[in-house]
């Protein structure tokens, strides 16, 4: 039997063999098509997991990022307090120093004007050495206007009592006091003025110097006062003449008046023992102010030092600040490097 392609039945084989060498070929060629789509598909679904994990981390970050933009905040407005309350204080501290400051330079201006009128009260040498007899006649009005014309009022008194019950003519406020005496007896020199012959003289001498010695003695007793008043007295004679007549015709009262310390001066020697008091209670007051205005320079140091001590905290508390503003911009530099690997995708880098 012969074959003809008109043959339907030939010819459906033929093409069935054509479809079947078709398929066989298009199933070669889906085969690693499937395999290539399944791994396609994987990647994509790998890529949209990376994408939510992506927008969760970015979710994060901002939340990070206002967390630490509120603590940040939250620390300049304490940080902000502490400052304004820590000045506040420092200013307050700082004015009551210069209060201090200016009470110490006022009592150092009241304690040198002190110094100053001190050294007005000082009298010339031509007051020193004037003749102070015409304010007086004798004893104790005499000696009261010598003293006003030698001292000042407060370094001196006048019929002083001491612990004893006793009655200066006059103390001299010194370390110890010093007193001074004025009660002389007139009438033995009196007699010696009104003797008329040798032997008068000698008689009334002697009667004036037994009354001079028992006056020493009584001076000794009543105003040297052991622990009040000083080791010695003076005793005050209101005539040049009679000094010198003592000096001159006495030698037993002088010696008398040594051994009992007790000085006798007369109005020019009493006036030259004055003024050298005077210097030596100068010199005291002046050793006293000078220790005042000393005492004051060393409050006025540790007032200065004070307030050294008390800018030295000021500083440190700047510092302190200085550091905690260092230490935000690190946390702010960080925050700026992880948002930056964020937006780069690059989660290989290590963490900071």
């Amino acid at each position: 039997m012969s074959l003809s392609w008109d043959d339907p039945v030939l010819l459906a084989l033929a093409l069935g063999a054509v479809a079947l060498v078709i398929l066989w070929r298009l199933a070669r060629l889906l085969g690693p098509l499937a395999g290539r789509l399944a791994v396609l598909d994987a990647r994509l679904s790998d890529l949209g997991e990376h994408q939510n994990r992506l927008a969760g981390g970015l979710g994060q970050v901002a939340q990070s990022q206002t967390q630490v933009i509120g603590l940040v905040e939250a620390r300049l407005a304490d940080m902000g307090r502490y400052m304004g309350d820590t000045l506040a204080g420092n200013a307050q501290a700082t004015a009551t120093s210069m209060g201090a400051l200016r009470e110490r330079l006022a009592v150092i201006d009241a304690a040198q004007a002190k110094i100053e009128a001190l050294s007005g009260n000082v009298l010339s040498l031509q007051d020193i050495l004037s003749n102070k007899q015409a304010r007086g006649a004798f004893g104790e009005v005499q000696l009261e206007a010598l003293l006003a014309d030698a001292l000042p009022p407060d370094a001196y008194a006048l019929q002083a009592t001491l612990s004893n019950g006793r009655r200066v003519d006059a103390l001299i406020h010194m370390d110890p006091p010093l007193a001074l005496d004025a009660k002389f007896p007139l009438e033995g020199w009196q007699a010696l003025a009104r003797a008329r012959d040798e032997a008068g003289r000698a008689q009334a001498r002697q009667a004036l110097a037994r009354a001079l010695k028992a006056h020493i003695r009584a001076i000794a007793e009543r105003y040297i006062v052991p622990g009040e008043t000083a080791d010695g007295a003076l005793m005050f004679l209101p005539s040049e003449a009679i000094y010198a007549e003592i000096h001159a015709n006495m030698a037993d009262v002088l010696r008398a008046s040594y051994a009992a310390k007790v000085w006798i001066v007369a109005p020019s020697t009493c006036m030259a023992t004055l003024n050298t008091l005077r210097a030596i209670l100068k010199d005291t007051r002046l050793r006293d102010e000078a220790r005042a205005v000393r005492r004051e320079v060393q409050l006025l140091v540790e007032d200065v030092a004070r307030l050294g001590s008390r800018v030295g905290k000021l500083e440190g508390h700047f510092a302190s600040v200085q550091g905690d503003l260092s230490e935000i911009r690190i946390s702010v530099d960080k925050i700026t490097r992880r948002g930056a690997r964020l937006d780069d995708f690059d989660f290989a880098k290590p963490q900071e």
